[in-house]
Formats: structure tokens, sequence, C-alpha cells
């Protein structure tokens, strides 16, 4: 059974539902907290840590339950989703959630996830087996730490980009350790956990009956050793892949993927996300349906209250996530930086397509005219992958998205100049965007079936590069 137990209502969980729900292991356990109280913690006499219960999150998003948990029937939004993750070290620690959840959901409504876990009995914990009780600085999510690894066991169906999920792997990265998560073969990424794992030293760490473990991103079989999951090796020297990683999946689906950043010069009228609602509408026909901070996405879609929160955090960056409607699977992030050109937005936006779905490259051009002409946006590039529509990430070999286009935007082509940048020493055809005198540039690279397109891009960046001035880029 999984650790993690979620309570999905239709009835907010006041403080008196919290603590009915608590009381699932009886009168002896002690209540506390953690995370400046976002965090309530049940705890053994001991002083062991039983179940964490994040604070609840009030979903406006539709579709967020069955894109993360693969719900069929849900709360119509609103909706409260209230999360509960139970230590490992317990026995009777998974029960006890799976108790909480189900008397929130008797008293509120609702249902919870896995439906399976939930009941109403009350769960004894033996307290005559004592561990030493966790420490203050110890993340209540992480199940195994070390000297240089923090270990997540997660058997979700898709492991999201969670606030509790950030806020360890911040740590990690403060701490110089490394954030390894844990997982049965089913399980799959969001894009934004994918995003989060793919630098060393995290890991996304898959169980395989074949070898054991696998990194579910590079393949490399791995074993528990010093401490930490580390790669083995083979007689030659590189690290021995996994047979599960390299089987052909036969995937025949597609995303289309944007990755494009703006400048904008700081005043009290500045508006950010205007660049980013202006793709997905040109893409998907509607506007994002929402945007958080964190997965579950919680949040209507608002480019003020988005900009509010960016100028409050100002100058620290901003990293923020928007999904799209059900019937057209769309997720972006955006990271909000204020540097000393501006304000800049940092965007990676990705559409997902099914068999018989056409990508709609044909408004590609035009699209990437109005984001260099209206929007402030400094280059662009558009690509297309094989991968699956609903934008998860399966701990499988995939194939690497296919350039279709590259836009510079005018200050990028002033920097690198007009003659070089309108003359590629390649069989391109720029299109100028905007003023004769300072236009953005537009290179069609092909229709992302040509795996050859990356070797024409790398070419023309190499071109373009070797024509900036000093200081500028």
């Amino acid at each position: 059974m999984t650790n993690d137990v979620i309570a999905l209502t239709p009835k907010m969980p006041d403080p008196w539902t919290l603590l009915a729900g608590l009381h699932a292991g009886g009168p002896d356990l002690a209540v506390g907290t953690a995370a400046d109280g976002a965090v309530i913690q049940l705890c053994a006499p001991d002083g062991r840590r039983l179940l964490s219960v994040e604070a609840p999150i009030l979903l406006h998003t539709p579709g967020e339950a069955e894109r993360l948990l693969g719900l069929a029937e849900v709360p119509e939004v609103p909706m409260w989703w209230t999360e509960a993750r139970a230590t490992t070290t317990v026995p009777e620690a998974a029960r006890l959630a799976g108790s909480f959840a189900g008397r929130l959901t008797a008293v509120l409504g609702g249902t919870t996830w896995p439906p399976e876990a939930a009941h109403t009995a009350v769960v004894p914990v033996d307290t005559t087996v004592s561990v030493q009780p966790a420490t203050e600085d110890t993340l209540p999510a992480v199940d195994v730490l070390t000297d240089s690894t923090a270990v997540v066991l997660s058997e979700r169906p898709v492991v999201a980009m969670t606030s509790w999920l950030s806020d360890i792997l911040s740590v990690c990265t403060e701490a110089d350790k490394a954030l390894h998560i844990v997982t049965p073969p089913h399980t799959r990424l969001t894009l934004p956990t994918r995003t989060a794992l793919g630098g060393v030293p995290h890991r996304w760490v898959v169980q395989d009956d074949e070898c054991g473990y696998y990194d579910g991103l590079s393949g490399a079989v791995l074993r528990w050793q010093g401490g930490t999951f580390a790669p083995v090796r083979t007689d030659a020297g590189p690290a021995a892949v996994a047979a599960s990683f390299t089987r052909d999946t036969g995937v025949d689906e597609r995303q289309l993927i944007l990755t494009f950043s703006t400048r904008h010069i700081p005043d009290e009228n500045l508006v950010l996300g205007q660049a980013l609602e202006i793709a997905w509408r040109t893409l998907t026909g509607s506007p994002p349906a929402g945007w958080s901070t964190a997965e579950p996405i919680n949040l209507p879609w608002s480019t003020r209250q988005l900009t509010d929160l960016a100028r409050k955090r100002a100058p620290r960056p901003t990293w923020l996530l928007a999904v799209g409607s059900q019937d057209r699977p769309a997720i972006a992030s955006l990271r909000v930086n204020r540097t000393e050109h501006g304000v800049e937005e940092e965007i990676t936006f990705t559409t997902g397509y099914g068999p018989g779905e056409q990508p709609p490259l044909d408004v590609i051009e035009p699209l990437a005219e109005t984001l260099v002409t209206h929007h402030g946006t400094m280059s662009v590039i558009t690509s297309l992958r094989a991968a699956a529509r609903d934008l998860t990430v399966p701990p499988h070999l995939a194939a690497p998205p296919v350039p279709v286009a590259f836009t510079l935007g005018p200050q990028n082509v002033n920097d690198v100049g007009h003659d070089r940048a309108a003359r590629p020493p390649l069989n391109l055809c720029p299109v100028p965007f905007g003023p004769g005198n300072r236009p953005g540039m537009h290179y069609p690279l092909g229709d992302g079936t040509d795996t050859g397109a990356w070797n024409v891009l790398q070419q023309l960046i190499r071109h373009l590069r070797s024509g900036d001035k000093p200081g500028t880029g």
C-alpha cells in the first residue's frame, strides 16, 4: 500500500474535522506542527513521527485530480485536496493515513486516493518498540536520509512537483544533497518533476524485477551503496543499462514544445504571462485553465495575480506552473527573473497530440511574429517529439525532440548584426518580422520528422554567435 493518502472533499476540512481524523490512532498519540505550521504531524509517545498532513489546498482547476491521480469520479471544483503521508518505519502508519482520510470523507463527503485505503477504524500503534525520535530539522516527507542523499518512496501513478517535494528539493540543493525518488515501474513523472530530477545528483530510481533498480531517465542500473543509489559499472567502464529501459514502447503520440524568453522594461503597469497566454490560445484555442507555484495547479488563470506574486518576490526569481483544459493536455513552466536588462520570463510550453491529431505547425510562424513584435520575446525554439499525449514521462528510453523552427527577436538580431542574421551559410530562408530597420528573424527548420534538423540548428547558432557583440546576447 502506498504511503500517501489523499482526501478530496467538496467542503473545507475545518480544525474540528482534522482533529477527528487525527484521532484515528487513539488518544495516546501526540499532535505537533512543522514547516511554520503548514504541516500537522501525528507522533507516537516516544517521539516517532507517524503521519504528516499538509495544509488543505483549495482546487479551482478542473481535471487536476484526474491528471495526477487517475481518478474517474471526483468532486466538482472547487474542491479541497488534503494530503497525508505515512512514515515507512512504522507498520501501522499506512493504515493510520487511510483512517485519517476516510474520516475526513465520511464527514465532508468526497473520495480518497487510493480508494481502497479509506476506512474509519481506530488503528492502535505499538508503542513498545522505540526508535530515535525525529529531530526538528529532519524533512517530514523523507523516508531515508543519509549524509549525501534524501530518499523519498512513492507509489503514486504520477509523481508531481508538489509543494512538499519542491521544499525537499530546495533543502537538498542548499545542503548539497541528492534527492532520489524511488517508484514502482508503472509510475510516471509530470514534466515539471522530470525537469527537476534531470540534473546531477538527483535521480528517479525505478524498481525493476530484472536488475533491482535503474535510473528512469538515463536507464543506468543502480545499486544502494555508500548511502546513495549509484550506477553499476560494467567491465568496460560505462554504467550498465537496464533492459526494461530500452524496450520499445511504440508510442504513436506527439508533443509540441515551445521554449522562449521575453524581456520587459520594469514599470508599474507591466503584466507578466501575456506571451504565454497568446501562445496557449494560438495552439489550443483557449487560455490556460490555472496556475500555481506547485502541483496540483489550484488557482484560476490570472496574469494579474501571477504578476503580483512575482513583484512581491522580486528581486528573487519566481517559478510558476500553468495547465490547460482537459480536452487539450498542455502544461507550462514560467520563471521570472529580475536582471540588469529588465524583467525576463523563461517559458517552456508543451501540448500533447494523440494518434490522428496533427500539431498545428502552420501557426508557428505567425505566432512567432506576434511574440517578437508585440511581447518582447528574445528567442523561440519550436520542436516536436514522439511522447505521450497526456504529457507524463514513463521510465523508458525516449527520442529527443526534433527542431521545427528557431526565432530571434529584434534585440538579438541587432546584437548579431542584421546582415549576418539574414544570410546564414546554410540552405535556410529566414523570414524577417517587424520594422525593416529593426526586424526579428524566423528560421524554419522542418516538420519535426528529420533528426538532421539538430545539425542545421547547431550550425545556425554557431554562425549567429560568432557575430555577437561583446557583452550582449
